[in-house]
């Protein structure tokens, strides 16, 4: 019997590239979606025939009352092994199996620094200026000697660290359950988090989104930050209270704020960030490499194969 499978979101039209699809029995029949979805009716109408979901990260969220209206569904797989978006107990109790895949830390990484270079240093003003015939247009500023303040000090935050003490950067960090000497084993110092919005030139956040981050920056702590001081968010956009950093930045209490993640994803038009000069804006980019999407697809294959045979690898389990 033929098993139908989605493969959804595939916003660069490269998922049947970047893997060996041709390896699933022919009993598999695939469509790829290239769009984005917002609303849950249009997504349940679109996903009602399949059994077999394969999903990009985030990028489409799966509510309990998603897995409602998906009688037909029986495995979904997932890019990475965690997704904030999907209700793996609702999928547990629909007799879905949830599976994830492998994924780097190297392109996250690198989009860091990417971000902190871009705002720090004006580029998107100066291309903008240089296409326009200007010439030099502002001032940017250098990173050795200033402070680096974490937000999160696992992984992706020591990495940063790392990076951060080769320019030469004072590197402080809070989370809420760091210890001092996990702080130090990162070349790190401790501080809480009041010391850390109010000393560091930049702050950078690297925490998992879950019931405790959601908002936890907020406008007091923003408040907290010097005026040439700047917020870098490629962790997700919840976990700043958004309307606060707009208020802000419109009000240029903080220098500016360069951003991968946003409340609602893909942002939408007319967003009022949009409209910031302060701001540099990428589309949830960091991950979103050709090394780490060959990766994604690829395990995701092995995923639908084992899945098939009887013996599923990679099964995510109801927190």
């Amino acid at each position: 019997m033929t098993k139908k499978l989605a493969i959804l979101d595939d916003y660069q039209r490269v998922a049947l590239e970047l893997a060996d699809w041709s390896s699933l029995p022919e009993a598999v029949d695939i469509t790829v979606f290239d769009d984005n979805l917002a609303d849950l009716e249009a997504v349940a109408a679109r996903l009602a025939p399949f059994e077999i979901l394969a999903a990009m990260r985030e990028r489409t969220p799966f509510p309990r009352a998603l897995f409602e209206r998906l009688p037909n569904l029986q495995l979904l797989v997932t890019t990475g092994m965690r997704n904030g978006a999907i209700d793996v107990q609702a999928a547990s109790e629909h007799g879905v199996t949830v599976c994830g895949t492998g994924g780097q830390m190297a392109s996250t990484v690198e989009m860091i620094w990417a971000l902190i270079q871009a705002v720090v240093r004006n580029l998107p003003q100066e291309d903008r200026a240089t296409r326009a015939g200007k010439w030099q247009t502002s001032v940017g500023k250098t990173l050795a000697g200033r402070t680096l303040g974490l937000v999160g000090l696992g992984r992706l935050g020591a990495r940063t660290a790392a990076i951060a003490n080769l320019f030469d950067m004072r590197v402080i960090a809070w989370s809420e359950n760091l210890t001092a000497q996990r702080a130090r084993e990162c070349d790190a110092e401790l501080v809480s988090k009041a010391e850390l919005f109010k000393q560091s030139d930049i702050v950078s956040i690297h925490l998992i989104l879950s019931k405790r981050s959601r908002g936890l920056i907020g406008a007091d702590d923003l408040a907290l930050m010097k005026p040439d001081a700047y917020l870098v968010n490629t962790a997700r956009g919840p976990i700043v209270d958004e309307t606060a950093l707009l208020d802000v930045l419109r009000e240029g209490r903080i220098a500016g704020a360069a951003l991968d993640v946003y409340d609602r994803e893909p942002l939408p038009a007319g967003h009022p960030l949009l409209t910031l000069d302060n701001t540099v804006l990428s589309p949830h980019m960091a991950y979103v490499t050709e090394e780490t999407l060959r990766q994604f697809h690829q395990e995701t294959v092995a995923d639908v194969a084992a899945w098939l045979n009887g013996q599923p690898i990679r099964v995510l389990e109801a927190p």
